[in-house]
């Protein structure tokens, strides 16, 4: 039996390493760290989390929490370990990162099928020949690499920017002018609220637009400078007017100030990074800003004066390729077959359809090295639709899609009531998923 490779160790290439093992195939996992590290990582574990600790929603009727709920019933490890160490997030799915990162690697190096090699791979096959391949080296995919995947598309990928928010000591936070809540009481109480009045507010912003901006470095062209609107630097938001952050990631609505029982003008909000509450993550507070200039900027957030910062705010490239030219809804591409792309490399935006493209890109390099037919879900399904919408989009316009209802095909009748509606979305993606397994394993058996 034919031995896949798989290059990249992040959520994607983890998945997909574990899901081709699984399926009894031999693979070789290639991860460059630590002999080369990326502009945001820090470690050398696989499946590390640079810009947020959180999943997103966990609730099944939303598009987020849909998607998780398909990848449980698919067996995804990744999933798995993250609701194993999940962390109070209200609403949302999030982790102790490091130990979530930490029990990966362990998994992924005691798994007697992954032959776990720390180098770094600066080629992609030439072709058909050598080895089934699956490229999962996400957005910050390395200068050699990059070089040989436009060699080997013959077009031009997309990049955009992309920021990380900082983190912050707890036991810096000034629990007496934060509190604990969350928006509208949903959930557990899980996020530090910092309110401003109107004058705080008004200061903060214009610190923020004035704030001086680290260099872009290989990044800094500015032809070349596209901000992906899911997460823009706050300063970035900042400059688009006095009341874009209240509209955005510091807006007060459903959060009462214990101690004026009103919603303060703004609010910024703080989610825990581990399980002790020692870590809190800013957030929406991805950033571009000096280091000097993030600490003195946002000291001047109530709560936060005495702010100890464990990591401060990067910004790195993002790359992706135009999937709807370059790949089939199977993840191989079109030029090579027995190539796949997995994860925000194929333009899937977020850490669950990085996991969900590894998932399927791993099952289906296993199905080929088996002699099988690749499958694709249902569109029905949320993974099913956002494969779809990435590999037969308008390629000219081509932009990172994010886990939606918009892109599932419409109910069979008319539902205006939006929580029916995501429900009734909910109901019948899980209802074909279970058909579409029962078929796939009765064609297995």
């Amino acid at each position: 039996m034919a031995t896949v490779r798989v290059i990249g160790a992040g959520l994607a290439g983890t998945e997909c390493a574990w899901q081709i093992a699984q399926a009894g195939v031999p693979v070789i996992l290639s991860e460059m760290r630590p002999l080369r590290q990326s502009p945001a990582h820090h470690t050398e574990h696989v499946a590390e989390l640079v810009c947020s600790n959180s999943f997103g929603a966990l609730g099944s009727d939303r598009a987020p929490g849909l998607l998780k709920e398909e990848l449980r019933r698919l067996g995804s490890l990744v999933i798995r370990v993250a609701d194993q160490y999940a962390v109070p997030a209200g609403g949302a799915l999030a982790v102790d990162r490091a130990v979530f990162s930490q029990k990966l690697t362990e998994i992924l190096e005691n798994h007697p099928l992954i032959d776990f090699r720390r180098e770094e791979v600066t080629q992609i096959p030439s072709s058909a020949s050598e080895n089934i391949t699956v490229l999962a080296t996400g957005p910050l995919t390395s200068d050699p690499l990059a070089q040989s995947l436009e060699q080997f598309t013959g077009l031009e990928y997309l990049s955009f920017f992309d920021a990380a928010s900082p983190i912050i000591e707890g036991d810096s936070i000034d629990l007496g002018r934060a509190f604990l809540a969350s928006r509208y009481d949903r959930g557990e109480a899980a996020y530090l609220n910092c309110p401003m009045t109107e004058a705080e507010y008004g200061a903060f912003w214009e610190a923020l637009i004035e704030a001086e901006q680290a260099p872009l470095k290989e990044f800094e062209e500015a032809a070349s400078r596209k901000f992906f609107e899911a997460c823009l630097p706050v300063e970035e938001i900042a400059r688009r007017g006095y009341e874009s952050l209240r509209y955005g990631p510091l807006k007060p609505v459903g959060l009462d100030d214990p101690r004026t029982g009103r919603w303060p003008y703004a609010v910024v909000q703080l989610r825990m990074e581990d399980r002790q509450g020692k870590l809190w993550n800013l957030v929406g507070f991805q950033t571009n800003l000096k280091w000097g200039e993030q600490q003195r900027v946002f000291r001047m957030i109530p709560g936060l004066e005495a702010a100890q910062f464990v990591r401060l705010g990067v910004m790195h490239r993002n790359t992706f390729l135009c999937a709807p030219r370059l790949l089939r809804p199977t993840l191989q591409f079109h030029k090579v077959p027995t190539i796949l792309a997995a994860g925000q490399l194929t333009g899937t935006e977020g850490y669950t359809p990085a996991v969900a493209g590894g998932w399927l890109a791993g099952t289906n390099a296993a199905r080929l090295a088996k002699g099988e037919t690749p499958i694709t879900l249902p569109t029905t399904t949320m993974l099913g639709a956002l494969v779809q919408y990435i590999t037969s989009a308008e390629p000219k316009h081509f932009q990172p899609m994010p886990p939606n209802f918009g892109i599932l095909p419409d109910l069979p009748h008319k539902i205006r009531n939006k929580v029916d509606r995501y429900r009734a979305y909910r109901d019948r993606a899980l209802k074909d998923l279970e058909q579409f397994s029962v078929v796939q394993r009765s064609l297995a058996g």
